[in-house]
């Protein structure tokens, strides 16, 4: 049978020509697997067990630690990751198309052989339900950065400029917090202050048609200075006045929160948690179920082709990249007035690069992005619960891991990934 002739949807096509195989993401898996038995499970003291705690003190059911042999289970679970790298080399061959879900599997196998290598023969516990907890507050920034860098790359303008809108909003969201009083104004003011920024992203780029990258770094360098300086000048002396902002409440959902291990981490949470999980629900279905998120992604696929029918692309590309600007001022709340703490020069720490990285392993998707927001989310909560459960990693390594991933990301090792087509070209009418 000719390639021509095949089922459409086994194969993926290049004109009449079969897209060469990838092995990449095969080979990392059959790496990392083998890593996984070598070092996690052999390296494992024999008879050793690891003990996981799966209730926080808040929860309304309690459960009993978990025990678990460190050394077979994370051999089981090192050929659990070879058995899922000879299906990707079979799907490779066949070339079927696959989500994110193949990367996750693969990527919590490894974490729990990591965390049983970690905890084994330890007094102390791993706090299992409580690093989850952790990892989606962790998460929050970078899954709000991820859906601006979405909806700005979705409509063909590179958002470089997430650092500088998260660091917009935290800095707007902590000071008319503190002044007011009320953490709710936070999420009123600090969307303003990241749509500022995506506004003159827009204006340079759109209007001027400015290399949109050199923009966007250019534009962090100057919220950077802007912040730094005000913060130096103004805040730092009038901290009970300007830089002291409330916290946003906790929300305990009945019934739900009292689910065990998963309850209290998902329904008993920050307001602005629940604020991202409602973001990434509406996203996923304006972008791929509505005449906007149609409009969208023809601006960004084809802007020439939007133009005939009627589509103002350059419109189109303003508003939502003041509309993606604002999202990222959304999560920069997370650094301040979602938890209570006062603003600090460049604390966003590079957290719109890690963002930047999560939209890409998520495939310009915001549930793929909101998947990798949270793998990043959990890399950051697993290095302070493991540095205080005395694990033989040093700290220094422990810093890099969302750093590392964002490399494996953005190296294309989960897979092959393909950007909106016009994305950074300016559209001259």
């Amino acid at each position: 049978m000719s390639a021509t002739t095949q089922a459409p949807s086994l194969k993926h096509y290049e004109g009449n020509v079969l897209a060469p195989i990838s092995w990449k993401g095969p080979i990392t898996y059959v790496i990392l697997g083998l890593l996984t038995i070598g070092w996690f499970g052999f390296g494992s003291p024999s008879g050793a067990q690891t003990r996981f705690l799966l209730s926080q003190g808040r929860d309304a059911i309690k459960l009993d630690p978990l025990f678990l042999a460190a050394r077979p289970w994370a051999l089981f679970l090192g050929f659990v990751i070879l058995a899922l790298a000879g299906f990707a080399a079979y799907a490779a061959v066949k070339r079927y198309r696959f989500g994110v879900w193949l990367p996750v599997l693969v990527g919590v196998a490894a974490v729990f052989a990591f965390l049983l290598w970690s905890g084994a023969g330890k007094e102390a516990a791993i706090p299992l339900s409580q690093l989850l907890a952790q990892g989606i507050v962790f998460a929050v920034p970078l899954a709000f950065g991820s859906m601006a860098g979405l909806i700005c790359e979705r409509v063909g303008i590179i958002n470089i400029a997430i650092e500088g809108q998260l660091l917009a909003g935290a800095f707007a969201g902590a000071v008319v917090a503190t002044v007011t009083g009320n953490p709710f104004t936070a999420l009123l003011v600090a969307p303003i202050a990241g749509a500022l920024v995506g506004a003159l992203l827009a204006f340079f780029s759109i209007k001027y048609r400015v290399d949109q990258i050199v923009v966007g770094v250019v534009l962090n360098v100057l919220v950077i200075g802007v912040t730094s300086y005000l913060f130096s000048t103004i805040l730092k002396d009038n901290k009970s006045l300007l830089n002291q902002p409330p916290g946003l409440p906790t929300i305990r959902i009945p019934l739900l929160a009292d689910i065990p291990v998963f309850g209290g981490v998902f329904f008993n949470q920050n307001v602005l948690v629940y604020i991202m999980f409602a973001a990434v629900f509406v996203l996923q279905f304006m972008l791929f179920r509505s005449k906007w998120g149609l409009r969208m992604r023809s601006v960004g696929e084809h802007p020439k082709a939007a133009d005939t029918v009627g589509i103002k692309v350059n419109r189109t590309r303003w508003l939502n990249t003041m509309l993606g600007g604002a999202v990222a001022g959304l999560g920069g709340v997370a650094f301040t007035t979602m938890i209570a703490v006062t603003f600090g020069k460049e604390m966003t720490a590079g957290k719109g690069y890690i963002a930047l990285a999560a939209m890409i392993l998520g495939r310009w998707n915001p549930t793929g992005a909101f998947a990798a927001a949270l793998l990043f989310g959990f890399a950051e909560a697993l290095r302070g619960t493991l540095s205080i459960v005395g694990t033989p990693v040093p700290t220094q390594f422990l810093a890099m891991l969302p750093y590392l991933a964002t490399i494996f990301a953005v190296a294309g090792l989960v897979g092959k990934v393909k950007a909106p087509a016009a994305e950074g070209i300016p559209y001259v009418k």
